[in-house]
């Protein structure tokens, strides 16, 4: 594993563990076994390096979406967080711990937001035939988006329950 694969990696576990402003550089480097040189050298700043985090996280996600049914798509958002921890959206996280303070990370969240509804958008369309109606986009989104904050506290039922609404709305527009 190259410096910034483990540097990202381990970025992202101590973000999603324990937040972006509790954690600091120097914590990062030594969880990464390097100094704080060599982590500046890699990252640049804190802020560029959540929005790499950011940015690999997303990719990593997106990559297992590549499903052909919004019940599919549920699915393997439960898979995520089997394996992943179900802590809410790392994104939605790092902006509202962030808010629109660092234009980086602002930009990284709407980015990957805007891939994630296409992505959604993508898959109705293969499951219903036909290009996805931006309304059943936008509500499927939201149950995702519900889902991931709810499985927080409700655990995977909540994940279950909006996979359930969603086929409902994808049964509705079969019609």
């Amino acid at each position: 594993m190259n410096i910034d694969t483990k540097l990202i990696s381990v970025a992202e576990g101590l973000f999603d563990n324990h937040g972006f402003n509790s954690t600091g550089m120097d914590r990062l480097a030594q969880a990464a076994g390097i100094s704080s040189r060599t982590l500046y050298k890699h990252a640049g700043s804190k802020n560029e390096l959540i929005a790499a985090v950011l940015m690999t996280r997303g990719q990593r996600f997106l990559q297992r979406l590549e499903v052909d049914s919004v019940e599919a798509l549920f699915d393997a958002l439960a898979g995520w967080m089997c394996e992943e921890g179900a802590r809410g959206c790392l994104f939605l996280r790092a902006q509202g711990e962030l808010c629109s303070a660092v234009p980086e990370v602002t930009e990284a969240v709407l980015a990957y937001k805007a891939r994630f509804a296409e992505t959604v958008a993508q898959i109705l369309t293969r499951q219903l035939g036909t290009n996805a109606d931006a309304e059943l986009v936008e509500q499927i989104v939201i149950l995702i988006e519900g889902a991931t904050a709810a499985a927080s506290y409700r655990g995977m039922e909540a994940v279950a329950s909006a996979r359930k609404a969603a086929s409902l709305l994808v049964g509705r527009a079969r019609q």
